[in-house]
């Protein structure tokens, strides 16, 4: 962990692991370090990364992916903590953002849902069902009373690439806390560096197969059109971000300023 204004956090078999600390807010706060954690799935850390991980601190570990992706690469974890699953995709019954291993190993099938500005339009339209879909608004709703239930011990959560589920938690958690629309689209759009780590291998697998790479960029990372799908579709719903927590995702107005008064340094 590096000492730059915003946490940096560094292991290898953990990648797109980011600190949601350091970030201001509108009224000259910051978000407190060292309590929420993002990351990709966990199924690949190392003994020595092991160790490193373990260090964090956590209490509590959040899965936000199918049963189909857990089973498939299930997380390997600190000796004690048994992760929480919530399946935000449970009543979608084909998702992008769950289908993202597959197509890497089928080019046919990449081809047939990728091609002519399809990906785009999948992910759009997934980012505005995690603000919609039941299933979506009760694991969101668990996981963010689980932040304030957590009480300043430290959790992390994560999906498979750790971009879209885990993109919309953390964009909408840093914006009930008062963090500028600007720098939760900056705090998002980070996943286009810290991932490439775990993409690259399966790029070069998706090209040994006879697969277009550039058929799969709107995929592997993210663009600011997911995010502002999002964005809008929660507009439409509820109007901002406190009706989405409360009336949406059935968070008390006491919870809500429970994850405020445990996530936020004031201003000095």
């Amino acid at each position: 962990m590096t000492t730059e204004p915003r946490p940096r956090i560094t292991i290898p078999t953990a990648p797109n692991l980011r600190d949601l600390g350091g970030w201001p807010t509108r009224d000259g706060g910051r978000t407190r370090t060292g309590l929420v954690f993002r990351s990709a799935e966990l199924s690949g850390l190392t003994e020595e990364d092991l160790a490193t991980f373990g260090e964090l601190g956590l209490r509590t570990v959040c899965d936000l992916r199918t049963t189909h992706e857990i089973d498939a690469q299930p997380d390997v974890l600190p000796e004690g903590l048994t992760p929480t699953h919530l399946d935000v995709l449970a009543d979608q019954e084909m998702a992008a953002p769950a289908e993202i291993r597959e197509m890497f190993a089928q080019p046919a099938l990449a081809g047939e849902l990728l091609g002519d500005g399809q990906a785009e339009r999948y992910f759009e339209q997934a980012y505005r069902d995690f603000v919609t879909l039941p299933s979506a608004r009760t694991a969101y709703g668990w996981l963010f009373q689980s932040i304030a239930d957590a009480d300043g011990a430290p959790l992390l959560f994560h999906c498979a690439t750790g971009k879209d589920r885990t993109g919309w938690a953390t964009a909408a958690l840093l914006l009930l806390l008062g963090v500028s629309e600007a720098d939760v689209m900056e705090e998002y759009l980070q996943t286009n560096t810290d991932l490439l780590p775990m993409i690259q291998p399966w790029l070069d697998q998706f090209s040994a197969v006879g697969g277009d790479p550039e058929l799969l960029r709107p995929i592997v990372g993210v663009q600011e059109s997911y995010l502002e799908a999002a964005l809008e579709q929660l507009r439409t719903s509820y109007g901002d971000v406190e009706n989405y927590f409360t009336e949406g995702l059935g968070l008390s107005p006491q919870t809500v300023e429970r994850l405020r008064s445990v996530l936020l340094e004031s201003a000095d």
